[in-house]
């Protein structure tokens, strides 16, 4: 059976990482079966990244490579009835989804104000986990934000970063149903992916209360999180 490899769950999500996240909403919103395996090393899937899937013979990494492969693969009709407008405006939010990442990652590993409340929530929840595994991910983690440049940035400055990007989504997301119509397509995992572990996350940052404050995210996070659930 088609496995997909993640990262843990977290505050009642089941991917504390949104490309996990979006990826397994995307297999639960298409109907595909999958087994669900969590874990935290990385050093065995593709470009040492999380999320991959095993699927038969065949290992894809990235969770835009997994969605386009599994729709290939299977047939999978999520997506059909988008125009090429959707697909370019879903393209876009995609991208734009990978600049939150970073401002999300930062708030959680890098902020000194909310990493104690993270650490602390991971070893309640994943007690296997080690202090000497969180310490060393930790410090990978700020290497990564340094070079990617958000780790050079003050945290109101990473911060607006993040709101910003959040701003456009709450100009996109309709009051009710989905992002391109009464159907939720592969664009609408995605959001999920991002927005659960922004409105589901047990710590109140920039970011939570941004979404929080948003009528249209939070109905359509939830939307989506009752579809999977």
């Amino acid at each position: 059976m088609l496995t997909l490899y993640s990262y843990p769950a977290l505050f009642g999500v089941a991917d504390n990482n949104g490309y996990g996240l979006k990826v397994f909403a995307f297999l639960k919103l298409a109907g595909l079966p999958f087994r669900h395996e969590h874990i935290v090393d990385a050093s065995a899937a593709p470009r040492a990244q999380l999320p991959y899937i095993v699927d038969g013979g065949n290992t894809v990494g990235d969770s835009d490579l997994i969605i386009s492969y599994l729709t290939h693969c299977y047939s999978l009709t999520i997506d059909a009835g988008l125009k090429p407008g959707h697909r370019d405006m879903g393209h876009l939010v995609t991208r734009m989804l990978d600049d939150l990442y970073w401002v999300m990652s930062y708030s959680r590993w890098k902020d000194e104000r909310f990493w104690p409340a993270f650490r602390d929530a991971l070893r309640r929840e994943h007690p296997e986990l080690s202090d000497e595994q969180l310490r060393k991910a930790r410090e990978f983690n700020a290497q990564r934000y340094y070079y990617q440049g958000i780790g050079r940035y003050a945290p109101e400055e990473a911060y607006a970063r993040g709101t910003a990007d959040l701003q456009v989504l709450a100009n996109l997301v309709p009051a009710s149903g989905f992002l391109f119509g009464p159907r939720p397509s592969s664009f609408d995992a995605a959001i999920y992916g991002f927005i659960a572990n922004i409105y589901f996350y047990g710590i109140e940052t920039p970011l939570k209360a941004f979404v929080s404050s948003h009528a249209n995210l939070v109905d359509h996070c939830k939307a989506i999180h009752d579809l999977i659930g």
